[in-house]
């Protein structure tokens, strides 16, 4: 009877070792799904913002839509104002060009009337000069007669008197020829000084007369150029109309989806949760299961952890005996951000010496089995002081995902199963969780989380990472 009791026992507890196992692939699994839907959410977030630029670029080619229909209508408006006033302009443009050429003929025919007048201001000044040829032989002929009349005497005396009338008549005659061919002189210079100016108008009159033809060709391309753009501008009107329909129903397509990314994002999120609520149950029968005294594929990390943490323990107790560190070194929590990291990284008091003495001890035990990821410390804010020296690489500029990944010490993590490990009670803790990566990236691992005790007073965990 007892020893059916102690079967019954002992196949209570490989079932619930077995169940523990169970529930620590489930936790695993819960933990990668959420990791997944954490990445999801992310992704839906990052989304959702861009959407909201593009929502507001939406808004303000909006915008940018009713003022092009605004212009396009103002546009067409005025491309037929500007048709009906050259259209005006031409007819009055014609009406002006088509008088100038009447008068551009009137100066051209001026020019053979003046022409005329210039012969006969040259045969006056002809009819002039025979006068003067008349009056100086009027003047010899009364020279003549007075001589005639002196070798007379008496006799001859009245003759001598008609004499010098003929004389003084033929002087004044002479007189009013010579100012006749002067003033005639003149008149002619006048009259060909005109004709001058008469003969280059003319000559400037038909190069007008060409420009003016040119003229008439260019207003009516203008005209017909302001009737295409005119047709133009209507089908611009058209078009925009049309695309301000479409921007509007993009619009509501935008809207639509925001709402529908936002509500994606929120059940996401619920869904996330519960399966984080679900993963820590698992964790807590995979937790119990480790508890029950059974030899399981975890055991062997579990005694990794334990006897990892009790030298890390004892390696600090024995330096703070030598004084090779104080207290108030070990708690430092005042973080000090080391100036260009990214991911931030922060300096205490402790760094110096868990990176002389906590690394070594680390990087030796994480070489004990292949499958452990590593070990490190974690104080009570989640702050890794040291970690092994693959993880502790200098940082290189512009690169966070490369450092994320190989320069996590001096970083601060925290998840909700470290968080519970570190507030909870027991002498190891044996969960699944996320690994963060950085940029939404996460590796699920399983790990054992000891408390470390120093001087009485809890400082943080002592975590074996590992992948089963």
């Amino acid at each position: 009877m007892l020893s059916e009791t102690g079967g019954a026992s002992l196949e209570n507890g490989h079932l619930l070792t077995d169940l523990g196992e169970c529930s620590g692939d489930i936790a695993l699994q819960c933990s990668e799904t959420a990791g997944f839907l954490s990445e999801l959410t992310h992704r839906i977030q990052s989304d959702s913002a861009r959407l909201g630029e593009l929502q507001s670029n939406m808004e303000a080619l909006a915008v940018s839509q009713n003022e092009s229909v605004l212009a396009a209508q103002e546009l067409s408006l005025t491309a037929r104002r500007a048709g009906r006033i050259i259209a005006e302009g031409h007819d009055a443009i014609t009406l002006s060009l088509g008088q100038i050429t009447e008068l551009i003929e009137n100066v051209t025919g001026l020019e053979g009337h003046l022409r005329r007048f210039l012969d006969v201001i040259e045969a006056v000044d002809g009819i002039s000069e025979q006068l003067g040829a008349i009056a100086r032989q009027t003047r010899l002929l009364g020279v003549n007669a007075a001589i005639e009349a002196a070798r007379g005497g008496e006799a001859t005396q009245g003759f001598a008197v008609v004499a010098d009338e003929i004389r003084r008549l033929a002087g004044q005659a002479g007189e009013s020829a010579a100012s006749v061919g002067h003033r005639l002189g003149q008149l002619d210079r006048d009259a060909r000084q005109l004709i001058g100016g008469v003969e280059a108008n003319i000559s400037r009159g038909r190069d007008v007369g060409a420009h003016i033809d040119t003229l008439r060709v260019s207003m009516a391309e203008i005209a017909s150029m302001v009737t295409q753009f005119g047709d133009r501008s209507d089908t611009i009107v058209t078009c925009t109309d049309e695309a301000d329909g479409d921007v509007a129903a993009l619009r509501q397509g935008l809207a639509r989806f925001s709402q529908s990314s936002t509500e994606s994002a929120a059940r996401v999120e619920m869904a996330r949760g519960q399966l984080e609520r679900l993963e820590g149950m698992a964790n807590d029968m995979l937790n119990s299961a480790a508890h029950g005294g059974h030899v399981t594929r975890n055991s062997r990390y579990i005694a990794f952890a334990e006897d990892g943490a009790q030298e890390v323990m004892a390696l600090v107790e024995g330096a703070l005996e030598q004084r090779q560190i104080d207290m108030e070194q070990v708690f430092d929590t005042a973080y000090r951000p080391l100036p260009g990291s990214n991911p931030a990284q922060y300096e205490n008091g402790f760094n110096a010496f868990a990176d002389q003495h906590v690394r070594p001890l680390l990087d030796r035990r994480t070489a004990q089995d292949a499958a452990i990821v590593g070990c490190c410390l974690i104080d009570m804010n989640g702050y890794l002081p040291t970690h092994i020296s693959a993880r502790s690489q200098p940082q290189r500029p512009d690169q966070p995902r490369w450092n994320m990944e190989n320069a996590r010490n001096r970083q601060i993590f925290m998840d909700s199963q470290t968080r519970r490990a570190l507030d909870g009670e027991g002498d190891f803790f044996l969960f699944s969780y996320r690994q963060d990566m950085g940029e939404g990236r996460y590796r699920a691992l399983r790990s054992v989380f000891v408390p470390i005790i120093i001087r009485g007073r809890r400082w943080g965990l002592y975590e074996v990472g590992y992948l089963i």
